[in-house]
C-alpha cells in the first residue's frame, strides 16, 4: 500500500470518526431508540464511489472499531458492525444501477439496510422479534436522514470529482 494511499485512508477515517463522535453529543431526534443523522455515511458513501469497495469497507470498518473502542462498549460494536456491514453491502449492491447524481439513494438504501442490521442484532441478543415493531418508525427516518446524507457525499463527490485519485 502506497504512503499517499494509506494517508488518504487514515484521513477519512479521522474524519468519519470525528463525524461518529460528532454525532453522539446531538440529543436524540426522537423518543425512538436508534433515530441518528448518520454523519458518517457520507465518508463511507463518497469513498465507495470515489475510492471503491476495499478503500470504503477499510475505512469503514477502522471508524468501527475505532468508535466501539472509544464508546467502551462491546454491545456498540456489534451494533456497528452489524449495521455497518449490512448498509456497505447494500450500498454496494446498488451502486452499479445509481449514477453519480442520485447517490442520495445509496444514502437511503445504506440507511434501511444499517437499521435492518441493528434491529437484526438487537433481536439476536434480546432474544426477541418484538423489537422489530420499531421497523416502520426506523425506516421512514432512515428515508429522511439518509437522503440528507446521501446528498451531502454526492455534492462532496461533484466538488472534488477530479481532484482524487484511485
Amino acid at each position: 500500500m502506497s504512503v499517499k494511499r494509506l494517508t488518504r485512508l487514515a484521513v477519512l477515517t479521522a474524519l468519519a470518526l470525528a463525524l461518529h463522535v460528532l454525532e453522539a453529543q446531538i440529543p436524540p431526534l426522537a423518543p425512538i431508540p436508534g433515530i441518528k443523522p448518520g454523519f458518517a455515511n457520507i465518508v463511507t458513501v463518497w469513498a465507495l464511489v470515489a475510492l471503491g469497495p476495499l478503500d470504503a469497507a477499510l475505512i469503514l470498518i477502522a471508524r468501527i472499531l475505532l468508535g466501539s473502542l472509544f464508546a467502551g462498549s462491546v454491545t456498540a460494536l456489534i451494533y456497528s458492525l452489524a449495521g455497518g456491514t449490512l448498509c456497505f453491502i447494500a450500498s454496494l449492491a446498488l451502486r452499479r444501477f445509481v449514477s453519480e447524481k442520485q447517490l442520495w439513494a445509496l444514502g437511503a438504501v445504506g440507511a434501511i439496510a444499517h437499521n435492518a442490521g441493528q434491529l437484526a442484532a438487537a433481536s439476536l441478543i434480546l432474544k426477541s422479534a418484538a423489537i422489530w415493531s420499531y421497523a416502520p418508525v426506523l425506516t421512514v427516518s432512515a428515508i429522511v436522514t439518509g437522503v440528507f446524507t446521501g446528498l451531502i457525499a454526492q455534492l462532496v463527490h461533484a466538488r472534488l470529482k477530479g481532484k482524487t485519485s484511485k
